[in-house]
């Protein structure tokens, strides 16, 4: 067996990502190879054979080529282990290798001449060896041969005649990745229903992003962070957009997708300039000598004045030469961007540097310099699409809003024009009315927005008939369409803005992306005390990151639960509650907890001993009745709420009989005809039945059995129903328990319906990408829109204020499954 020595003496583990590994025999039945393209101080590629029990590593300068006459320069490197084989990522700068990996092809291989992975080890100790590819990029056999001597690290690998060789010149890039393959296509923008797709093609890919780049954004706070963990930015009064740089032609998007080409050509040449295909992401800004911003003046765009001058500050990076970054942390994307920047020394380009690690010192400069505000972002984040993250916050230092124009009040006196605009901004969907501005305009622009706002002059107002909105006799309807920017004071108690002044129109903005903003009280402490009644619950570590891809952090967690406790308690009332809890968030180690410690749990807190059927122990569970009780076990890292279907006073005959639709990897789309024909056989049996999903990928389906029967007739029922399903559903579902028998079917899993045996409560979050909830639905529900990770913590408070409660009857309808068997 190889070892791994030099490969180890090269790397720090602690700073490095890269799997530590070790030398092992063969598990699988063929051998694996991998292309990994590799962009350190330059880039290469990394060729790479499984072959006694290591991964015998070459760097290949030019990248392997399925041309004959290309003999390829592959220089012998320590061996790498197995587990290399899926690394993908950054090495961070000051390792070994420092630079971004990513993985350009994979498969298996096979020998060409030897019997066995001996003896073709030890050929390749003589310096020459055959093998066939099995890969998506590369086909078919080649060699490896050692120059000069065995000794040498110098080798070549040749490409043989076959069905997969091509006499065209192959050129993966240029040897300093400055530019595509000669074969890359023209890069091209469109819009296909309403939707922005990007995508380029070569003679191997066609990358294709299905919708419009959506920036990450920051939450509003009344006080930085000040821990080391953050870094901190000037906040830019512009316009956010992004560039998208492909095969040498730049396009530059606002942050609802639309094309500014033609408005700023200037910062398009230098874009152009930087050669590298990429995604960034940053700020417009034009500004005076002094560095102070000039919003109003970008409305038109170029050309601009001598007094100003136009400047793109790029603060972040999506992709670079096809590597999708969002998913590295922060720090590592920066580094990536400073040294493309670096490369290239542009007028109208910037990287966005850090700054000062004190947050009081960049307070001062942000307020002398009078900013418009700080971003704070933590250093290990992802980049989020489309999300509003409490891994990114901001401190405005002048507070500014984005406002739909509904319309205009009468100009009085000598004023030309209107008097005031009257605002407006979106809560949950809704168009609220927050105000009227009349100052801040000049009197070109009281003109021109007149003329341009009785385009679109409509005859009643935008928002409901019953809100009263200051002047309305004067007003003047519009649709609400435009956008503007407003600074004010701050927020009345109504809900409107005290001393508003206009700052400019805002064509970057989608009118439905004007929501109101206000302070997250959630992050402003680490600890609050939650009375409810005489019990007090003391809430820890509100800040800590739970969901770390969606900087959904543990106090918006305990905030869902104490807005949503009420429609979740009904249901647990009673049962024993399991505990799966995730100190450090779903990322972080997990344990589960039935039996609890009764000396550290707070007086109110209900439990109740019930002898263990297994171990025939006692044990202490926990009973969830009250808000105060569900808010302390949350705080304990419990993300899901898992109950028993029966109460601890009748722990035999359940509440509710269950059936558990689990997809096992099927196709969405059949598991819902699944669950639509579970519907029609419940109809015909006059059994009442409700869904919800299951927070994770399947549903669950509730009947009220209202503990008339034991655990076995409501099991024997529910297997009695998924087998009538299966019988209409027999290549896509499957009743076996065992993984192997059920392997890619949908499990239609009725013995759920078992003492001792939990299941997630409906509202309760599970610990899943978005925060997502177990959410009840209605069966019409079960559509095309329909996506599971859709009902999470931030659309659940919603879509209960809007819509009446899919379940409302549960409580009431019952199942008779004696007259029920009837029916069949």
């Amino acid at each position: 067996m190889a070892n791994l020595d030099s490969y180890h003496q090269k790397r720090d583990f602690k700073k490095t990502k890269e799997p530590k590994g070790i030398s092992r025999a063969r598990t699988g039945k063929v051998l694996k190879f991998v292309v990994q393209r590799h962009h350190a101080s330059r880039l290469h590629y990394d060729f790479r054979l499984e072959l006694n029990g290591v991964l015998k590593s070459w760097a290949v300068p030019k990248g392997p080529s399925l041309n004959p006459n290309d003999k390829r320069l592959a220089v012998r490197v320590e061996d790498h282990p197995i587990e290399y084989a899926q690394f993908e990522g950054v090495i961070p700068k000051g390792n070994y290798g420092a630079g971004i990996v990513q993985i350009f092809d994979t498969g298996h291989y096979d020998f060409v001449e030897n019997k066995n992975e001996k003896d073709f080890l030890d050929h390749l100790e003589k310096g020459s060896i055959k093998f066939r590819l099995h890969g998506q990029q590369l086909k078919g056999e080649f060699v490896l041969v050692c120059m000069n001597s065995s000794e040498s690290k110098n080798w070549l690998l040749i490409k043989h005649q076959d069905q997969y060789a091509t006499d065209e010149p192959y050129e993966l890039e240029k040897l300093n990745g400055e530019n595509l393959a000669p074969q890359a296509k023209q890069f091209k923008v469109y819009d296909h229903n309403s939707k922005l797709a990007l995508g380029w093609k070569s003679d191997t890919t066609w990358r294709v992003l299905d919708q419009a780049i959506r920036p990450m954004l920051a939450t509003l706070v009344a006080k930085l962070p000040d821990t080391d963990d953050w870094i901190y930015e000037k906040k830019y009064d512009g316009f956010r957009a992004f560039a998208v740089c492909k095969s040498g032609r730049t396009n530059l998007f606002s942050r609802n997708a639309n094309l500014l080409n033609k408005k700023f050509p200037t910062l398009i040449r230098e874009l152009n300039k930087l050669l590298r295909n990429c995604i960034l992401d940053g700020e417009i800004v034009l500004e005076d000598s002094n560095g102070k911003a000039y919003f109003q003046g970008l409305q038109k765009g170029e050309p601009i004045a001598k007094a100003f001058s136009l400047r793109y500050y790029i603060f972040d990076i999506l992709e670079i030469d096809d590597i999708n970054l969002r998913s590295y942390p922060l720090k590592e994307r920066k580094e990536v961007l400073q040294l493309l920047m670096k490369k290239t020394k542009l007028k109208h380009l910037s990287f966005v540097e850090a700054l000062d690690p004190k947050s009081t010192v960049i307070l001062a400069t942000a307020e002398a310099n009078q900013w418009e505000g700080i971003v704070a972002k933590r250093n290990n984040s992802n980049y989020v699409d489309g999300q509003r993250s409490n891994s990114w916050l901001k401190y405005k230092i002048r507070n500014s809003q984005p406002a739909v124009i509904c319309g205009f009040t009468q100009g009085k006196g000598l004023r030309s024009g209107f008097g005031a605009l009257i605002l407006g901004a979106y809560e949950q969907g809704k168009l609220s009315y927050i105000g009227n501005c009349g100052s801040g305009f000049t009197e070109i622009e009281l003109k021109e927005l007149q003329q341009l706002l009785l385009l679109h002059q409509i005859e009643s107002k935008p928002f409901d008939r019953r809100v009263k909105v200051s002047n309305e006799s004067q007003a003047t309807w519009v649709k609400p369409i435009l956008v503007c920017e407003i600074y004010y004071s701050e927020w009345t108690n109504n809900r409107q803005l005290r001393h508003p002044v206009y700052k400019g129109l805002r064509r970057d903005k989608l009118s439905k992306e004007s929501t109101t903003e206000f302070i997250s009280p959630k992050l402003l402490e680490k600890e609050r005390i939650v009375s409810i009644g005489r019990k007090k619950v003391t809430i820890t570590n509100q800040n800590k990151i739970y969901w770390p891809k969606e900087g959904i952090c543990k106090g918006e967690m305990l905030a869902y639960y104490e807005h949503m406790g009420k429609y979740l308690l009904p249901y647990i009332k009673n049962k024993p509650v399991s505990l799966h809890r995730y100190p450090n968030g779903i990322k972080g180690s997990s344990f589960f907890q039935k039996n609890v410690e009764l000396q550290q749990l707070p007086s109110w807190i209900k439990t109740v001993p019930i002898i263990s059927k297994i171990s025939k122990e006692s044990v202490n569970y926990l009973l969830c009745n009250d808000l105060a009780t569900l808010l302390y076990i949350a705080n304990l890292g419990s993300i899901e709420i898992n109950t028993w279907l029966s109460s601890y006073k009748s722990p035999e005959k359940p509440k509710f009989g269950v059936l558990d639709l689990d997809p096992n990897g099927m196709d969405f789309d059949e598991l819902k005809a699944v669950a639509k024909t579970c519907k029609i056989v419940l109809d015909k049996a006059n059994v009442p039945a409700f869904i919800k999903t299951s927070g994770s990928t399947g549903f669950h389906i509730f009947m009220h059995v209202n503990e008339q029967y034991d655990y076995n007739v409501v099991r024997d029922f529910i297997q009695f129903i998924a087998q009538l399903v299966h019988d209409q559903h027999p290549d896509t579902t499957s009743l076996f328990r065992g993984v192997k028998q059920r392997q890619g079917l949908i499990y239609l899993d009725y013995l759920q319906n078992r003492q001792g045996q939990t299941i997630v409560a409906p509202y309760s979050v599970r610990p899943k990408p978005k925060a997502s909830v177990s959410t009840p639905i209605f069966w019409e529900e079960l559509n095309e829109d329909i996506h599971i990770a859709d009902y999470n913590i931030n659309s659940l408070p919603d879509r209960i204020r809007t819509l009446p409660d899919p379940w409302m009857d549960i409580f009431k309808l019952k199942v008779d499954i004696k007259f029920a068997l009837t029916k069949f």
